[in-house]
C-alpha cells in the first residue's frame, strides 16, 4: 500500500484553533487536532471518564498540534508552502514537520477517544467500533466518520446539531451543504426529516457520507450525496439547509441562498469564529436574512437564520 505524508503543524495553543481552520482549506479530510488545554474537562465531558493516561497528562499544553494528512495522488509540497505563507500572514508562529505514514497510524489514532455522546435532547452519536451503549430513549447515529469531517464532538457540529433538532420532523426536507462525513444530514434523517440532499466538493467526503448513510439505514431516493457546489448540484427548495462551513464561504452562500429555502426554511450555519460574526451579520443583512437564534461555544458561533 502506498504511504501518506503527514504534515505536523505546531502551533501556540492558543492559536490551535486558526490554524485548524487555515489547514481545513488544504485538504477537507484526514485531519485532527491535539489541544490538551482543556483535557480533564473534555475526557469526562466526551468519554465519560475521569482516569486519564499519564501519557496524556504530561503533554505539553502550551502548544497545540494540527495533524493532515496527504494522499500518495497529491503534492505534500504544494499544501506545505500554502500554509507556510497563511501562517505568515496570520502572524501565528509554528513549526511544520512532513512524516511518511502508514494508514494504519493515523486512521486508529483518535478512536480510542471517540465515545457515545449525546447531542442536544433528542440524539446519541454512537462510533461503530463502540459495542456497548445506552441510547437513553435518544435516536442513535451509527457513525464512522472514516477520513471526513464530522464526528460531532466539535463545538460547531454540536451547535448544528442542537439547531437542527428543532426543525428535523416528518415533512421536512433538508439541504447539507459541505456535508463532510454527512453527519448532520443523516442525523436529521433520524430525527424524522423526510429527506435530505447533502453535497460536498472532495470526494472522499461524499464516499463517507453516502457509507455513513447506508450505515443508518438511509439511501437514495431519500438520502442522496452527490459531488460539487451548491450552485451546480442544487435545483429545488428546502425546509432545512445547513452549512457547518467557515466564514469566507458562508458569506459567498448567502448570496444565493434564498434562491434554495421554501417559505418559512431555517438557513443553520456554523463553523463562524467570533472575530468574524460582524462580516456574517452583514452578509446577512445585505441578503435579506435575520437571525432568529446566536449559539455561542468555545469561541464558535452558530445562527439560524430566516428570510426576513
Amino acid at each position: 500500500m502506498t504511504d501518506w505524508t503527514e504534515i505536523r503543524i505546531t502551533v501556540p495553543a492558543g492559536e490551535v484553533d486558526r490554524a485548524g481552520d487555515i489547514t481545513s482549506m488544504v485538504v477537507p479530510y484526514g485531519i485532527y487536532i491535539e489541544d490538551y488545554r482543556n483535557l480533564e474537562r473534555e475526557a469526562m465531558e466526551i468519554a465519560r471518564i475521569d482516569l486519564i493516561d499519564e501519557d496524556l497528562l504530561a503533554k505539553d499544553r502550551s502548544k497545540g498540534i494540527v495533524h493532515v494528512y496527504i494522499s500518495p495522488e497529491e503534492n505534500p509540497q504544494e499544501a506545505v508552502s500554502f500554509l507556510k505563507e497563511r501562517f505568515v500572514c496570520e502572524g501565528i508562529d509554528y513549526e511544520i514537520e512532513e512524516i511518511i505514514c502508514r494508514n494504519a497510524d493515523w486512521e486508529n489514532n483518535w478512536k480510542k477517544y471517540f465515545k457515545p455522546m449525546p447531542v442536544g435532547s433528542r440524539l446519541l452519536i454512537h462510533p461503530v467500533w463502540e459495542e456497548n451503549y445506552d441510547a437513553q430513549g435518544r435516536a442513535v447515529l451509527h457513525l464512522e466518520p472514516g477520513l471526513a469531517f464530522g464526528s460531532g464532538t466539535h463545538d460547531t457540529t454540536r451547535q448544528c446539531l442542537e439547531a437542527l433538532e428543532k426543525y428535523a420532523y416528518p415533512g421536512k426536507s433538508i439541504l447539507d451543504i459541505g456535508c463532510g462525513s454527512g453527519i448532520l444530514s443523516v442525523s436529521g434523517l433520524l430525527l424524522g426529516a423526510d429527506s435530505a440532499f447533502a453535497v460536498d466538493i472532495d470526494a472522499l467526503a461524499v464516499k463517507t457520507a453516502v457509507e455513513n448513510g447506508k450505515t443508518n439505514g438511509f439511501t437514495e431516493p431519500r438520502y442522496k450525496v452527490v459531488q460539487g457546489s451548491m450552485t451546480d448540484c442544487v435545483t429545488v427548495k428546502y425546509d432545512i439547509i445547513t452549512a457547518n462551513i467557515v466564514a469566507d464561504i458562508v458569506i459567498l452562500l448567502c448570496d444565493d441562498i434564498k434562491n434554495y429555502m421554501n417559505d418559512g426554511a431555517v438557513f443553520i450555519t456554523s463553523g463562524i469564529i467570533i472575530p468574524r460574526e460582524q462580516d456574517v451579520l452583514d452578509a446577512f443583512e445585505r441578503n435579506g436574512l435575520a437571525v432568529i437564534e446566536r449559539r455561542e461555544s468555545g469561541g464558535w458561533l452558530c445562527f439560524e437564520v430566516k428570510a426576513k
